[in-house]
């Protein structure tokens, strides 16, 4: 009987250790958001000081990517409909990052330590990725448009415009900047 409770108490604190975030309820209302999880908005907010990428610009591609879901991933492919065949890419996380993105990220920037799960890691991933978009394309940080689709295409695909011929992805960027602006206005009037 002993092993039976300590078991069922082990079981009982690691499932309360593993939970992680509940992603925020009003996800059209920025001020909500930072009122559920005010550690969102200081991550974000210490991205903005140290890499320029407005805290707008971050909620709206968070937003897109994972809905502020910690560990978000792609869906599982299925092959005749039935036999799973794994993920469509190896984005995770938050900010939705590749394997490969992140790990060059970890090496340049970030540390071993960092965590695409963990919205302070996230916000800065976004904020060293964007900064090298504007470095190789132009594109402004506060422009979330083209932000958006050289963080969905990458930053080659965006130069080669392989976003063109995507108008279902041409609408998401559209969105994207649309939450932007509504984002930027809510986050003037609730400070």
């Amino acid at each position: 009987m002993k092993k039976l409770v300590l078991a069922t108490m082990v079981v009982a604190f690691v499932a309360s250790c593993g939970g992680g975030s509940k992603p925020p309820r009003n996800l059209d209302n920025a001020c909500s958001i930072v009122r559920q999880d005010p550690s969102m908005l200081r991550a974000m907010e210490r991205t903005e000081r140290k890499w320029n990428v407005p805290v707008y610009v971050q909620m709206a591609i968070i937003h897109q990517e994972s809905k502020f879901v910690h560990d978000a991933r792609t869906p599982v492919k299925y092959v005749l409909g039935v036999l799973p065949m794994g993920r469509q890419s190896s984005a995770y996380g938050y900010a939705q990052a590749l394997d490969a993105t992140w790990k060059e990220y970890q090496n340049a920037e970030g540390g071993r330590s960092a965590r695409r799960t963990k919205i302070q890691d996230a916000t800065d991933f976004m904020g060293w990725y964007m900064n090298k978009t504007r470095e190789v394309t132009g594109i402004p940080l506060h422009d979330a448009r083209n932000q958006y689709l050289a963080y969905h295409e990458g930053r080659t695909g965006y130069l080669r415009g392989t976003y063109r011929s995507k108008t279902w992805l041409l609408r998401v960027a559209d969105k994207v900047a649309d939450r932007t602006i509504m984002y930027q206005i809510q986050l003037t009037n609730c400070r």
